[in-house]
């Protein structure tokens, strides 16, 4: 009997954990998120113009390349899990004034679709891979965020300072 009363009670905790669990992770990844954004739009804006066209090698992306790749990755992901998959075609954009409004367009698209998951549709299929819709989004974090440290090395090698390193010292 009391085997049963400890199995039923430890069932019913995961319940009521797993209830409160994916509004939480909703908003956590949206907490995780917000810092990236803001570090990449700083970023987009404070770079000059004539360095978005700056590859540290041939053989890489430019500065301005990869704010393209980042705001097209996000439109991808990001529209996907909000039901409506869109394309922002920053790829094909060059101006420094063009790829910055490609990622403010992007990332509205990457607030919205957080702002749209409940804890129903959290874990429905997002439509790209076996990645729950959250699971995207969070992925879209980690991407963007790798692509962030990436553009750092950019800038740094232009003699600026990082968004994430400024007010810190920033050497």
């Amino acid at each position: 009997m009391r085997i049963h009363f400890v199995f039923i009670a430890a069932l019913a905790s995961a319940c009521l954990l797993s209830a409160q669990t994916a509004a939480s992770h909703i908003a956590e990844g949206k907490q995780t998120y917000q810092p990236v954004k803001n570090n990449l739009q700083r970023m987009a804006e404070q770079m000059p113009e004539e360095n978005y066209s700056f590859k540290p090698t041939p053989d890489i992306r430019s500065f301005g390349e990869l704010v393209a790749h980042v705001a097209d990755v996000q439109a991808n992901y990001c529209s996907r899990v909000a039901g409506d998959p869109k394309k922002v075609n920053a790829a094909s954009k060059t101006s420094k004034a063009d790829l910055v409004e490609a990622l403010k367009e992007s990332s509205a698209m990457c607030d919205a679709a957080f702002d749209s998951l409940t804890d129903a549709t959290a874990g429905q299929p997002s439509g790209a891979g076996n990645r729950s819709k959250l699971a995207l989004l969070e992925y879209n974090s980690v991407h963007s965020n790798e692509e962030y440290g990436y553009m750092s090395v950019y800038m740094r090698l232009k003699g600026l300072v990082p968004p994430s390193s400024a007010g810190r010292g920033g050497r």
